[in-house]
């Protein structure tokens, strides 16, 4: 059987932040290996590192010490410019509370990370569309975000996190904000796009019934992983 390749590499990962004088340590001492095409789920406490660990691996944040490597790239070595470009073309993010903007419409909605690449308006259009087909919405790419409902509103965040044909998809508590069959519907999309697109999605749930869908659970508590298997 063909080995997968590493897609992410983290060492001795060390982040605190500061409030008021004093230095509230986040995650300690974290080496964590995801391999292309993984599905994991970070499961644990609130308060536990969870979302600042899938930032750091985003490149939203930046760790105080260690290695995060993604696609071959040490990341906590690149500027905050650098930072930027390699996002736009990395990483796909999902997010609980959909981060849609209002005044545009579903098409125009998902077309937006397109806009800093150099393709055309009809290339554009060309992964736009293939985009709302994969989540299932190529009839309401003309709807604003109002006109949807929120399990409509999360499939439309997901196809703009497919867009760019990212290296990896990240998502924070993406059914955090669903009814139980809208959370089943999208759990479900993302393992189909991990199952039949390959993609290597890394997500932050508190519900039991979406960590399920991944391939490997791991479990943090107080800054620190458990490496235990699902």
């Amino acid at each position: 059987m063909e080995q997968n390749h590493l897609i992410v590499e983290i060492k001795n990962l060390h982040k605190s932040y500061r409030r008021g004088n004093q230095i509230v340590p986040v995650l300690n001492n974290i080496t964590l290996d995801i391999e292309e095409g993984e599905f994991l789920a970070l499961m644990g406490p609130s308060g536990s590192g969870k979302s600042t660990l899938l930032n750091l691996i985003a490149g939203i944040d930046k760790a105080d010490s260690g290695t995060i490597r993604v696609g071959g790239i040490d990341i906590t070595t690149l500027s905050e410019n650098e930072l930027a470009k390699w996002r736009a073309v990395n990483v796909g993010f999902i997010f609980q509370f959909y981060n849609l903007i209002p005044v545009l419409t579903a098409f125009e909605n998902v077309e937006l990370p397109l806009l800093l690449t150099w393709l055309r308006r009809s290339e554009r259009r060309e992964h736009v569309e293939m985009a709302l087909r994969v989540v299932n919405l190529s009839d309401r790419m003309d709807h604003y975000p109002g006109q949807l409902s929120g399990g409509q509103q999360q499939r439309v965040a997901i196809a703009r996190a497919i867009v760019t044909d990212p290296t990896i998809l990240v998502a924070d508590e993406p059914t955090g904000d669903l009814d139980r069959v809208s959370a089943e519907d999208i759990m479900e999309l993302m393992n189909r796009l991990n199952a039949e697109s390959g993609k290597t999605i890394i997500i932050v749930t508190h519900d039991p019934r979406a960590a399920k869908k991944a391939h490997v659970i791991k479990h943090l508590d107080k800054g620190i992983l458990n490496n235990a298997h699902s």
